[in-house]
């Protein structure tokens, strides 16, 4: 199938040609059409699938068929948790809509509201913004949601899982009860089935993926190492100049500052991106990453949310997470759009029931790779199925395997080779 088949009107198939788009993806394809017609939608698709454009494209179409009335008063509304995910949503509007004429805006927190300000009081017809600058200036009154045809929440179960609730019951008491509301969602856990169905009116529900499923396209392995033996795992695997760009995810912002230390001594260029960074800091270590001026971006889950990589073809989980769905959100920044992609895991002792609770969601076993030399490997034992892993039902809690949790397997491939580990040369500290 073709955009064009979806009914899509010629000025936005423009931009989506000048864009090299011919295809939909399949959330594209089943969304658009619901869209249009003006129905509610609860969407849920991994990451990387094309959500936004699957509501964006339709947005734009709607409001410029309808644009008589109430000309620069904001028609629609997309919320959304992070200030990376709103400029990257900001993007695809101009993207698409270059030839729509439609004006947006994108406001965020964490910089100055002036130059916000001053675009909202030129008028625009789309909001993208996150929860709490959003609140905030509506309470000045510089915005007025008295007129929004189009509600948006995307990424809700970050919303949820960051707090947001709460500010998401007040923009909803806000915005007009005739309305058309779009609910996207990559995983849908109890709280987000309650929340959709108080704010959705009879949806449509489009799901292109199981839920909290890996692409096929990525390559995932694992690597028990102890915790104090990762910063030099993690230097041995960018000796490999194959790896040309990489995302690494740790769970604390001092844990990204830390591997951002160590690689650069180590003269491999990393940036940090995380919530104590100045947006104009963030911005700027994310466009030398997508220029490739740095070679590593290492990120906290909250601010890599909305990041969004070109031919990313790796991703390292520094630390594995303690939340399972996360690490679909995490790998999904590689193996996009039916790319390949690659994703290596460290696991230390006390991360072993995240990596059963991560196994146990993904319905799979990651498959391990040696210990390299210079790491202490994690003790397995004398019994006879030392070399298989427990798979026993993954429960809850930061406790520890038991000594016959490991099995080996081959090496990750990357790019069709093998990837050599070579022992540090520099003394670790």
């Amino acid at each position: 199938m073709q955009f064009r088949e979806l009914g899509i009107i010629e000025p936005i198939l423009k931009s989506l040609d000048e864009e090299g788009y011919q295809t939909p993806t399949p959330i594209q394809e089943k969304a658009i059409p619901i869209i249009l017609e003006g129905t509610d939608l609860l969407g849920c698709a991994q990451t990387g699938t094309g959500k936004t454009a699957a509501f964006a494209i339709p947005i734009l179409q709607l409001l410029s068929e309808h644009r008589n009335t109430k000309q620069h008063k904001i028609r629609c509304l997309i919320v959304t948790p992070t200030r990376e995910l709103a400029i990257q949503i900001g993007e695809s509007f101009a993207a698409y809509g270059r030839h729509v004429g439609l004006n947006h805006a994108v406001i965020f927190g964490g910089v100055n509201q002036a130059s916000q300000v001053n675009k909202l009081r030129a008028g625009v017809e789309i909001l993208v913004a996150t929860p709490g600058r959003l609140l905030d200036l509506q309470t000045q009154g510089h915005i007025s949601l008295k007129e929004i045809e189009i509600l948006v929440l995307d990424e809700a179960d970050r919303m949820l899982d960051m707090g947001f609730i709460r500010d998401i019951r007040r923009i909803l008491l806000l915005v007009p009860k005739q309305r058309q509301t779009l609910f996207f969602s990559a995983t849908m856990p109890a709280e987000i089935v309650k929340l959709s169905n108080t704010i959705l009116a009879n949806p449509r529900k489009v799901e292109v993926a199981p839920v909290s499923s890996t692409a096929d396209t990525i390559t995932q392995s694992i690597y028990f190492v102890e915790k104090k033996d990762k910063n030099n795992l993690l230097v041995n695997l960018l000796q490999n100049r194959e790896i040309k760009t990489v995302l690494v995810f740790t769970r604390t912002k001092h844990g990204a500052d830390k591997i951002c230390r160590v690689l650069n001594k180590a003269n491999i260029t990393a940036e940090a991106i995380h919530g104590n960074k100045a947006q104009n800091a963030r911005q700027r270590a994310l466009s030398n990453f997508k220029a490739q001026t740095t070679r590593v971006l290492v990120a906290t889950d909250i601010a890599a949310r909305g990041i969004d990589i070109d031919d990313l073809q790796h991703v390292i989980n520094f630390d594995l997470p303690n939340v399972p769905e996360t690490y679909v959100h995490r790998i999904g920044r590689t193996g996009r759009a039916g790319a390949d992609g690659t994703a290596f895991s460290f696991c230390d002792t006390e991360e072993r029931s995240y990596l059963k609770d991560i196994e146990k969601l993904i319905a799979r076993k990651i498959p391990v790779n040696p210990t390299p030399a210079f790491a202490r490997p994690i003790s397995i034992g004398n019994d006879a199925d030392s070399e298989m892993r427990d798979d026993r039902p993954a429960r809850s809690g930061n406790r520890r395997y038991d000594s016959s949790n490991r099995r080996t397997a081959a090496p990750p491939k990357t790019s069709g080779k093998m990837l050599i580990l070579n022992r540090p040369t520099s003394k670790r500290r």
